[in-house]
């Protein structure tokens, strides 16, 4: 079907549409009082978990306030309502917060088991449009998410509505991570997955080739053979040691290049005349994402790591930092 709109009247709504929505978050704010700090002492003094509820749209922005509470320190999982009266009430006990979700506030699915979460003892946070309704009333704490308008043209589609809603989740959610003292390597410890987790969490231990795996010659040894070396662990350089382990420089393809441009013979010359005696060295202790900077400072694209008493323990590049998802 060939829509009825121009493109200059859909980009005419479109922006009506972003106005009105932004008008409904920035209409939140000059509403905040007492109650969302209350909401927030409940919150932090709550020794179970947060459960999240709500039906239809206001249970999708019910499951993303729950994820991002989770994600941010606070303990929570969503709850459907319908399925709560058929069983999954068991999920809540008494040592947990109910935070539940709806424009109207009489959502009959919510309504119908408020009795029973406030008989068993758990508290009860409301984020309703309408501050008499049964569970605005019901709640230990209530958060008016009203707006005066739907950006739908209508004025029925959960629009502005449930963007003011999870923009109160998200005040919510950073006020308590904030009151917390939630840190940026908390919050990878929980998205071990996501690049920020891995720039957080991996060390460079946890990627680098150890053992039979890095690549290291004695200095005695013929550049040929440094370079049989090179090319069968694959990193682009080789490690020069003493019988010790004690690192004595480094020879990379890079250094190899410039060998064959000065016209020196390989099987000739020992390693340990070509070798960078001021090699970068890291430690297996610290951050992957400390490495990447490393070598993004001297522009290399290897290291070799070291123990505390300088013995070779371990070899990276850049496409083992690549393959960790690090860069």
């Amino acid at each position: 079907m060939n829509s009825k709109l121009s493109a200059s009247q859909q980009l005419a709504l479109a922006e009506r549409v972003l106005d009105v929505e932004s008008r409904a978050v920035s209409q939140l704010a000059s509403r905040l009082d007492q109650s969302f700090a209350d909401a927030c002492q409940l919150c932090l003094e709550t020794e179970g978990r947060v459960v999240v509820t709500g039906m239809g749209k206001s249970g999708h922005i019910a499951r993303k306030i729950s994820a991002t509470l989770a994600s941010t320190g606070t303990p929570s999982f969503y709850m459907h309502p319908a399925e709560a009266s058929h069983g999954d009430l068991g999920m809540i006990t008494a040592h947990d917060l109910l935070l539940a979700v709806s424009n109207s506030g009489e959502t009959q699915e919510i309504v119908t088991i408020l009795p029973l979460v406030k008989r068993m003892g758990a508290k009860l946070i409301s984020m309703t449009g309408k501050k008499g309704s049964t569970l605005a009333r019901t709640a230990d704490v209530h958060l008016d998410v009203s707006v005066s308008e739907e950006a739908c043209p209508l004025n029925l589609a959960p629009t502005a509505s449930t963007t003011a809603t999870l923009a109160m989740g998200d005040a919510l959610a950073v006020a308590l991570l904030e009151s917390r003292g939630f840190t940026a390597e908390d919050f990878a410890r929980s998205h071990p997955s996501g690049t920020l987790g891995k720039r957080l969490i991996l060390r460079v231990a946890d990627i680098m080739h150890s053992g039979d795996e890095i690549p290291a010659v004695t200095p005695d040894v013929s550049l040929s053979a440094g370079l049989v070396e090179m090319s069968q662990k694959g990193l682009g350089m080789t490690a020069i040691v003493d019988a010790q382990r004690q690192i004595l420089g480094v020879f990379t393809d890079g250094d190899l290049r410039r060998a064959l441009d000065a016209g020196v013979d390989v099987h000739k010359t020992k390693i340990a005349t070509v070798m960078h005696e001021d090699c970068r060295v890291t430690e297996p202790g610290i951050l992957a994402a400390e490495a990447v900077h490393l070598m993004e400072q001297h522009k290399i694209n290897g290291l070799l790591v070291a123990d505390t008493d300088g013995r070779l323990v371990g070899a990276l590049n850049i496409h083992d930092l690549f393959r960790a998802g690090v860069v």
